[in-house]
């Protein structure tokens, strides 16, 4: 390679584009003359012009009447934006910004992020219906299927909770639904929320319980200390 176009190459330096965008300006609505039509506006930012003309950006691809038509389209499609500013002589001047081009990048991001969470949560929330049958060994009735959903929607408990719940009912030799919602209720009660909130509330209580406890088990022996949460 001649010297001297290495070193213009090496002096030119790099435009910094971030792979977020290169992976998903398709996804974000921009087709390609756009996409390159608007890295060519953020070179000229970069380069401290900031209000190319079609003319000047002609200069790099497309004619001054294609780079017009697209830059008409970047602005109505709000992938770029027009500034007014006042210098310190009190002169106005206009310069392009690409901020409503990263706006829309984010919003896309985060409706990604929070659709990959969602079709994570309705996951949890349908295999939480075959671990109730499972531990069950019978298909739930609509009544019971009616109740999990209520807890899920309308009481707002996550699954890994309400598992949690069904556990502690198979610990104390209750396992029925209304055994369970009183767990649920009383831990909604008491700001439990986490799995290990629900394990420091049951380690707490039975704790507490154990004084009791040994007084009973001189009348009977019982296999596993528990709680009989609807008698609270």
């Amino acid at each position: 390679m001649n010297k001297r176009f290495l070193m213009q190459w090496i002096t030119e330096g790099q435009l910094s584009v971030p792979k977020l965008l290169l992976k998903n300006y398709r996804k974000i609505g921009l087709n390609e003359e756009e996409f390159v039509l608007l890295l060519q506006v953020y070179d000229c930012l970069s380069e401290h012009h900031p209000f190319p003309t079609p003319e000047d950006l002609s200069e790099r691809g497309p004619s001054s009447v294609d780079c017009a038509r697209i830059l008409g389209q970047l602005l109505k499609k709000g992938y770029l934006s027009i500034e007014e500013h006042v210098d310190e002589n009190g002169i106005r001047y206009e310069t392009y910004s690409i901020e409503p081009l990263w706006e829309k990048l984010i919003h896309f991001m985060n409706k990604e992020e929070n659709d990959k969470e969602n079709a994570v949560k309705k996951q949890e929330e349908f295999n939480i219906y075959s671990v109730f049958e499972n531990e069950f060994s019978r298909p739930l009735s609509p009544i019971e299927c009616e109740t999990l959903a209520m807890w899920l929607d309308q009481d707002h408990h996550s699954p890994e909770i309400i598992r949690a719940a069904l556990r502690e009912s198979v610990v104390s030799g209750k396992l029925n639904f209304r055994y369970i919602d009183r767990i649920l209720f009383e831990w909604k009660k008491n700001g439990v929320k986490t799995l290990q909130q629900a394990r420091a509330y049951g380690e707490k209580f039975r704790k507490h319980q154990q004084p009791k406890q040994q007084v009973q088990e001189k009348r009977k022996v019982e296999p596993f200390p528990t709680y009989n949460w609807l008698e609270k």
